[in-house]
């Protein structure tokens, strides 16, 4: 019987997940973006951002995450939003795409959400995923336009 409600409930998890898209929101430049949860390694306080010098604007620095190095990218740069100087960064997002991983800066942490998917509006343009109703935009990772490895800056 036990188990037979353990099946039950899990399956319930299921549908719920195959309804939804857990997400970590985050606000930068007056915007509000997301990235998908299984992409994020860590969460960090921006304080450990050092400078890199000759660093094209959209790279903040670089910091070390899980005993490694790994650049900081200013959304707010890439994106052409508005917004302050490096004391508005609170936290660094790490995520990893293809093997590499980089950080995002953001001003506010929102935290882990659970997005309907029913809603959701495909991305016309830049690099989202969808928009949803309350105009949170999932980043679309691949298509943030970084160059590779061994491009120029």
């Amino acid at each position: 019987m036990l188990e037979e409600r353990g099946r039950a409930i899990a399956g319930s998890r299921e549908a719920a997940r195959a309804e939804s898209e857990p997400v970590l929101a985050f606000a930068v430049g007056g915007e509000r973006y997301a990235v998908a949860v299984e992409a994020v390694s860590q969460v960090l306080e921006a304080r450990g951002l050092q400078p890199l010098l000759a660093a094209p604007p959209w790279l903040l620095g670089a910091m070390v995450a899980r005993t490694r190095v790994v650049p900081v990218l200013d959304l707010r740069q890439l994106l052409g939003l508005s917004g302050g100087g490096m004391a508005d960064l609170g936290k660094v997002i790490v995520v990893e795409h293809e093997g590499e991983a980089f950080g995002i800066a953001a001003e506010v942490l929102e935290g882990r959400l659970e997005v309907a998917r029913d809603g959701l509006t495909p991305a016309a343009a830049g690099p989202f995923t969808w928009v949803a109703p309350d105009r949170l935009a999932l980043l679309d990772l691949a298509r943030l336009g970084l160059p590779g490895p061994g491009e120029g800056a």
